[in-house]
């Protein structure tokens, strides 16, 4: 009656989890009916639950108990992501526990031993929707050997080979693990039938979720399931507008002024346009539609609101592109006047009457004149960069030159920016005696290499 009630147990556990979850998954249930092997060799010390492990795995005549018959049952549930869970029971008679026999006759005195089990286990399937199936799982349960029971933590591996889509065999094996020392470890191996099942009809139209395109919403057969709700013969996943009869050229949806436009991806539907300008006219041909030209008569460019660029200066570079728009340029310089050589050469000529305190980088209040007039050039070109460069004669050391004509250089530089120049656009160097025009053996020529020149940055 005992081991009854057990079996009876495993059952109800079985039945229980098999309606404690809802269906979420097309063929969500799956049933084992199988037969199993208990393995407990070897014995260790000889006892009957002493614990060791795995020797001999493969020696069924002498240490597997078989019951061949229907012995063992699992039920087991998908959860998705490869993951479902499952419980299970089974029985069997042990004839032998590792070396040890258990029948009357044996040394040992002991009658066969009734082998019941309940346990649960959780498992991953690493190839799902594939013939061969295999997967992992943990869990654990209860075992009873006649009356003796102990709780176990289970691993097991295992294998589905798919026949169909619901059918195939499949072969586990187990590894039990006690919790209490006179429950030795063992294996327990099964091997049976697997049955998939609990496809359902989610949206009711008569198309079970597994061949129903659109499980969740109800549809027709034509479509797999799936609906056509303004009903112009072109299901709703493909219709591009589902909720209106249109033509099967536009994806379902209609075309009002008949430009060739669908009504949705038409800004003027009521009136026909250019498939360019997504329905709407243009009557200039600038590429503006006629809604947002500003020119719509005049043919110009979208960036000006449909209206041509001006050109004020008249130098043939429009004003959006042209650097200096009020003064007239050359393309090549962007709009701007280009700085000639003979501009560059009155630069020069002006900047050598610069005059400086002797041995100093003070510009002296003559020079001031000759200055205005070297900003008033500089200004003519807005654009341009230039560089102020201070050069001295041989008279005196290198490095005293050197560092007298750097500060002319800056003065120079530091007296045009203050006054209007943009110092963007300036730049200063010495030189000191290293670039003499002029020989330094005459008065007249050290006066020459004495100088401030102003250069075009090229």
């Amino acid at each position: 009656m005992k081991n009854l009630s057990r079996l009876l147990l495993a059952m109800l556990l079985v039945f229980f989890i098999s309606n404690s979850y809802a269906q979420d998954k097309n063929n969500p249930w799956q049933i084992f009916i199988g037969a199993n092997a208990v393995d407990a060799y070897p014995s260790g010390d000889g006892g009957l639950f002493s614990e060791t492990f795995g020797d001999e795995y493969f020696n069924v005549e002498d240490h597997w108990n078989i019951l061949p018959s229907l012995s063992t049952i699992t039920v087991s549930k998908y959860l998705g992501n490869g993951f479902s869970l499952g419980v299970g029971g089974s029985i069997n008679k042990i004839t032998k526990w590792g070396d040890i026999s258990t029948g009357p006759d044996t040394t040992n005195e002991v009658s066969d031993l009734s082998y019941y089990a309940v346990d649960g286990i959780i498992k991953y399937n690493f190839l799902e929707g594939t013939v061969l199936d295999p997967y992992l799982g943990v869990g654990g349960g209860y075992t009873w050997i006649d009356d003796i029971g102990a709780g176990t933590v289970n691993g097991s591996v295992g294998l589905n080979i798919w026949f169909s889509e619901n059918i195939g065999l499949t072969l586990q094996t187990s590894y039990k693990h006690a919790f209490e020392d006179y429950l030795q470890t063992h294996f327990q191996h099964s091997a049976g039938i697997s049955i998939k099942f609990g496809g359902v009809d989610t949206d009711g139209d008569g198309i079970f979720d597994k061949d129903d395109a659109c499980p969740d919403v109800a549809g027709i057969a034509a479509f797999n399931g799936c609906p056509d709700t303004d009903g112009d013969g072109i299901e709703d996943s493909k219709d591009s507008c589902p909720n209106e009869a249109g033509l099967a050229e536009f994806n379902g949806c209609p075309d009002t002024d008949g430009d060739g436009v669908a009504d949705k991806d038409d800004k003027c539907p009521t009136v026909a346009g250019l498939k360019a300008l997504a329905g709407c006219p243009d009557a200039d041909g600038d590429g503006v539609t006629d809604g947002d030209d500003k020119c719509p008569n005049v043919a110009g460019p979208a960036a000006n609101g449909g209206c041509p660029w001006p050109d004020k200066d008249g130098d043939g570079v429009l004003d959006k592109d042209d650097k200096c728009p009020d003064v007239k340029g050359t393309v090549a310089n962007n709009g701007c006047p280009e700085v000639s050589e003979e501009v560059q050469k009155t630069l020069n000529a002006y900047a050598k009457t610069i005059l400086f305190d002797t041995g100093k980088s003070t510009i002296k209040t003559q020079s001031e004149a000759v200055l205005a007039d070297i900003v008033k050039i500089l200004n003519e070109y807005p654009t341009a960069k230039f560089t102020v460069e201070g050069h001295t004669d041989s008279v005196g050391s290198d490095k005293l030159n050197q560092t007298l004509s750097e500060s002319r250089a800056l003065s120079v530089k530091d007296y045009l920016t203050s006054h209007g120049v943009d110092p963007f656009r300036l730049s200063s160097k010495g030189y000191g005696e290293a670039n003499p025009i002029d020989t330094n053996n005459t008065a007249k020529g050290r006066a020459n290499n004495r100088r401030v020149e102003i250069n075009l940055v090229k």
